[in-house]
C-alpha cells in the first residue's frame, strides 16, 4: 500500500516524514472538517447582516404635469432705425438706453437743403399754374373764333393740346411740392414704435445718406415681452387642445442670479413644424412691467399640460431599472419593530417624472415603505435596518413649484 510522505526542510538538507494510510486519512478529514466550519460561518455571517437604508413611503397627491425647456426673450417688436434722407444731423435728442414713446423726435437732419427744396417746387407750381391760366383763356378765345370762321381748326387744337399739357405739368408740380415737403418731415427721424433704445451709433455732425445701410439705432419693445421656446411635436396634439379650454400656465425662469419664476401665458403656436429637429416653436408672453426679462437672455420655460388626479408619488431615486424595466425594493417591516425588516424586489410600472419624483402606476400601494438609500448592498430577501424612515420627506408634503415632466 502506497505510503504517503512529507518533507521537512533541516538546515541543509530535506527531512522525509513518511505517514501511514491511516494518519493521512486523519489529515484529510481534519481539512475538510476545517473548510467546511469556514464555509458555514461565512453563510450564517451572510445570512445575518443587516444592511442599514432608508426608507420613504409612497403617497398620493395632485400633480401638475408640465413640459420643460430653455427658451430665449425676444422682443415684442424690434426696429432698426434709418435715414430715408441723407444730411448732416443737426441735432439728436436720443441717448443710450433710453425709453421712447411711438412718435418721440429722436435726430433732426439739417432740414435747410429741403426747405430750399420746397420752395423750389412751389415756384415752378405758382409759374406753371400761370401759364395754365394763360393758355385757358387763350382756349376760349379760340373757341369764339374758330365758331366765326376766323381761325383755323388747327390753331385751336394747339391751343387746346397746350392747356391739357399744362395741366399735366401742374399735377406734376403738386406731386414735386409733396414730396418735397414729405422729405422735409423724414429729415425729423422720430420712433415708430414705443420701448428702449439700445446703442446709438450716430452722433451730431456725422452726414448721413439717403437709405444709408448703417442703424442709427436699435427700438426694441420689452412690455411686454416674449419668450421663444421649442417643444417636440408630440405634445402638439395635446397642446392644441389644452388651448381650447383657456389660457395655458407657463411658469419663466430668467438667467442670472434670480431663480424666483413668474408666470406668463402662452401666446403663440408656430403654424409648422420644424422637419429638421422634430420639434414645434411657442412664444409666451409676459408683462415685463418690472423689467426682468432682457431680449437675447436665456430662460427656463414650463408649460403646464394638465394635473394628475391622487397619483402615486415615489422619490424618483427609490426607482431602479433591471433588465425586467423598472423596480423597487419594498420594506417589510418586523411586528413591534418599525426599524427593521426584510426586503423585497417589486416590479412597477411607472408613467412621469415630476420634479424630483415619479409617478407611479401600479405595482405598489399608498403607505407602502420603499428603500430610497442603501439599495447597491441589498438583495431580495436581504435584512435591513431602517436608519432614517423619512415618511414626510421626499414622498409626502406639498409638491414644489418648479415641478416639471421630463
Amino acid at each position: 500500500m502506497p505510503r504517503s510522505s512529507v518533507f521537512d526542510r533541516h538546515g541543509c538538507g530535506l527531512r522525509k516524514w513518511v505517514l501511514g494510510p491511516v494518519a493521512a486519512g486523519l489529515l484529510c478529514l481534519l481539512a475538510t472538517g476545517l473548510l467546511a466550519a469556514c464555509g458555514g460561518n461565512d453563510k450564517k455571517a451572510k445570512r445575518e447582516r443587516v444592511v442599514p437604508v432608508t426608507a420613504v413611503a409612497a403617497v398620493r397627491e395632485d400633480v401638475p404635469v408640465t413640459l420643460s425647456a430653455v427658451g430665449n426673450v425676444t422682443p415684442l417688436a424690434s426696429v432698426e432705425i434709418k435715414s430715408r434722407v441723407g444730411g448732416i444731423i443737426e441735432r439728436q435728442l436720443v441717448q443710450n438706453g433710453q425709453d421712447v414713446e411711438a412718435g418721440d423726435l429722436l435726430f433732426q437732419v439739417d432740414p435747410r437743403s429741403f426747405d430750399l427744396a420746397i420752395k423750389e417746387a412751389q415756384a415752378r407750381l405758382d409759374r406753371d399754374r400761370a401759364h395754365l391760366n394763360k393758355a385757358k383763356e387763350d382756349l376760349r378765345r379760340y373757341s369764339r373764333l374758330r365758331d366765326l370762321n376766323v381761325v383755323a381748326q388747327e390753331s385751336y387744337d394747339n391751343t387746346f393740346a397746350e392747356a391739357t399739357s399744362l395741366e399735366n405739368t401742374i399735377r406734376l408740380g403738386e406731386a414735386a411740392l409733396e414730396q418735397a415737403r414729405l422729405d422735409r418731415d423724414y429729415a425729423a427721424i422720430r420712433a415708430p414704435i414705443s420701448g428702449r433704445v439700445g446703442i446709438v451709433q450716430v452722433n451730431v455732425g456725422n452726414v448721413i445718406k439717403a437709405n444709408d445701410d448703417r442703424t442709427l439705432c436699435v427700438i426694441n419693445q420689452i412690455k411686454p415681452i416674449n419668450v421663444s421656446f421649442t417643444l417636440p411635436e408630440r405634445y402638439l396634439g395635446e397642446i392644441m387642445e389644452r388651448r381650447k379650454q383657456g389660457p395655458m400656465r407657463v411658469s419663466i425662469t430668467p438667467s442670472g442670479t434670480s431663480t424666483t419664476p413668474v408666470d406668463g401665458v402662452l401666446a403663440a403656436v408656430d403654424n409648422a413644424v420644424d422637419t429638421t429637429t422634430g420639434t414645434i416653436r411657442l412664444l409666451a408672453s409676459y408683462p415685463n412691467d418690472d423689467t426682468r426679462f432682457w431680449p437675447g437672455q436665456f430662460a427656463r420655460v414650463e408649460l403646464t399640460l394638465r394635473t394628475l388626479k391622487n397619483a402615486l408619488l415615489l422619490p424618483t431615486g427609490a426607482v431602479l431599472q433591471g433588465m425586467e424595466g423598472p423596480y423597487v425594493y419594498v420594506v417589510k417591516t418586523a411586528e413591534g419593530d418599525p426599524t427593521s425588516g426584510t426586503v423585497e424586489a417589486r416590479q412597477v410600472v411607472t408613467s412621469h417624472i415630476v420634479g424630483k419624483r415619479t409617478v407611479v402606476n401600479s405595482g405598489i400601494e399608498s403607505g407602502e415603505l420603499v428603500v430610497l438609500d442603501g439599495q447597491v448592498s441589498l438583495s431580495p430577501g436581504a435584512k435591513v435596518s431602517i436608519k432614517n424612515e423619512r415618511t414626510g420627506d421626499a414622498a409626502q408634503g406639498p409638491v414644489p413649484a418648479g415641478d416639471k415632466q421630463q
